[in-house]
């Protein structure tokens, strides 16, 4: 949400110029990569860039606060939504590997598919259960 809302406000700036400030306010060599990265970002970046990053995060954060008040009021349909969030990283993260193939990017696809076949296995194990009780 604060992303969203932080780039809302930059939408028709100049950010080449912001980009200036934020590496003086974050006191970074103005010659080193970071203040190059900033100023590389803004470069490229248009006001419809911005708008679907803008989107992008409230997409994102309603997914998770979607997903935080099922697993907080324990709502069995959380744990699928969850699951189906989870499975959703997989390809982009297997995509990112194979392109550019790390051990931190290995780590954290196994990982996550770890988490991915624990969750599916308890929501297996939990309909086994109820359809036993029932």
């Amino acid at each position: 949400m604060l992303l969203a809302c932080g780039v809302l406000p930059i939408i028709h700036k100049n950010l080449d110029e912001m980009a200036s400030r934020v590496a003086a306010l974050l006191h970074v060599n103005p010659e080193g990569k970071l203040s190059n990265l900033f100023l590389e970002l803004a470069s490229h970046a248009t006001d419809h860039t911005l708008w679907v990053l803008a989107l992008a995060a409230l997409v994102y954060a309603a997914v998770r606060s979607i997903e935080a008040y099922g697993l907080w009021q324990q709502r069995e349909w959380a744990q699928w939504f969850e699951l189906l969030s989870t499975a959703l990283y997989l390809p982009e993260e297997l995509y990112w590997l194979l392109r550019h193939p790390s051990l931190l990017k290995y780590g954290v696809l196994v990982t996550n598919i770890v988490i991915f076949l624990f969750m599916l296995s308890l929501g297996i194990n939990r309909l086994g259960t109820r359809n036993k009780a029932d």
